[in-house]
C-alpha cells in the first residue's frame, strides 16, 4: 500500500534484458535503508527489490508490466519517482494507492502559471477508468487532485515543490505517464456496470 507521496527521485544506472524481462539498477538517497524483498514504487509501479550492492539496488519488471506502463521507455540516466510502502503507523498524506498501474496516458498540454504549472492528460477510453472533479489520480506514482475532468481527459495543478521533487519537471508534451485511478471510483464503476 502506498500513498502517492513521492519520497525521492531515483536514477537508472543500468538496464539488462533477461528474456522478456528487464532488470533495472538504480541509485536513490535511501538505498542504504532498503532490504531485499521490499516493495518500492517506481513511477507508481510496485516492484520488488532483488539485489543491493553499495549505493545501487535492482528491481525486475516483467513483460506484462513493461507493456502496460512507461517503464519500458526508461533509459540509462532516466529519473523515476520513488515511494516506499506506507508504514502501519505512518500518516496517510495522499490517497490509497496500490502501485498497480491501470493504464498509461499522454501529456497533451503544459501551462506555466507564474510559479505553478497546469498539466493536461488524455487516456484511451475503454469505459473502465474514470476521473471525477476534485477526485484523486496517481500520475507516475504522485497523488494529485483532478479538475477539468472529461470523458478521457483531465487536468492537474502542480506546485513548485512537486515540480522540482518529482519527474514532473522532466515531462514534455507527448510523454507517456502511468495512471492509477482512484480505487474507490474503480469499485463503484464496476458495481454500476454489473
Amino acid at each position: 500500500m502506498f500513498t502517492g507521496i513521492i519520497e525521492a527521485l531515483g536514477k537508472v544506472n543500468n538496464l539488462s534484458k533477461e528474456g522478456t524481462n528487464i532488470t533495472f539498477t538504480l541509485t536513490c538517497p535511501f538505498t542504504n535503508e532498503l532490504k531485499i524483498d521490499q516493495s518500492l514504487a517506481h513511477n507508481g509501479v510496485c516492484l520488488t527489490v532483488i539485489d543491493i550492492k553499495g549505493e545501487e539496488y535492482s528491481v525486475t519488471a516483467i513483460d506484462e508490466t513493461l507493456k502496460k506502463t512507461n517503464l519500458g521507455a526508461l533509459t540509462v540516466g532516466s529519473k523515476v519517482n520513488l515511494e516506499r510502502c506506507m508504514p502501519a503507523n505512518g500518516r496517510f498524506d495522499g490517497h490509497i494507492v496500490q502501485g498497480h498501474v491501470d493504464q498509461t496516458g499522454v501529456v497533451t498540454n503544459i501551462i506555466e502559471q507564474d510559479g505553478s504549472w497546469l498539466y493536461d492528460f488524455e487516456y484511451s477510453n475503454d469505459g473502465q477508468n474514470v476521473t471525477v472533479e476534485k477526485g484523486s489520480i496517481c500520475i507516475n506514482g504522485t497523488s494529485l487532485t483532478v479538475f477539468n475532468s472529461g470523458i478521457n481527459t483531465f487536468r492537474v495543478a502542480i506546485i513548485p515543490y512537486t515540480y522540482e521533487h518529482t519527474v514532473f519537471h522532466t515531462l514534455k508534451i507527448g510523454d507517456v505517464v502511468n495512471l492509477e485511478f482512484d480505487i474507490v471510483g474503480k469499485y463503484i464503476k464496476k458495481m454500476i456496470t454489473l
